[in-house]
């Protein structure tokens, strides 16, 4: 019964906010014991590709949650449900 793995995408060019929001997203994913992948986009074409304009940005299967914050892993686990 295991469903596709959850694509979790950072999107920011490696700031701090941005390791930060990745750590989050793990640890919220972890909590929640899911399936999931974390892919760290820092090409800042593919990030306006998005449609985002601020950093750091988390996307989940490809859609965008957040942008230009940094959502506590409690946060993140709504988003991931």
């Amino acid at each position: 019964m295991s469903a596709n793995p959850k694509k979790i995408q950072i999107l920011g060019t490696g700031c701090p906010k941005c390791k930060k929001l990745a750590e989050n997203a793990e640890a919220a994913a972890k909590a929640l014991g899911i399936e999931y992948t974390i892919d760290k986009v820092t090409d800042i074409n593919e990030i306006m590709s998005f449609g985002v304009m601020m950093t750091p940005a988390l996307a989940v299967d490809g859609v965008v949650k957040v942008v230009g914050k940094v959502p506590d892993a409690e946060a993140i686990k709504g988003l991931l449900e």
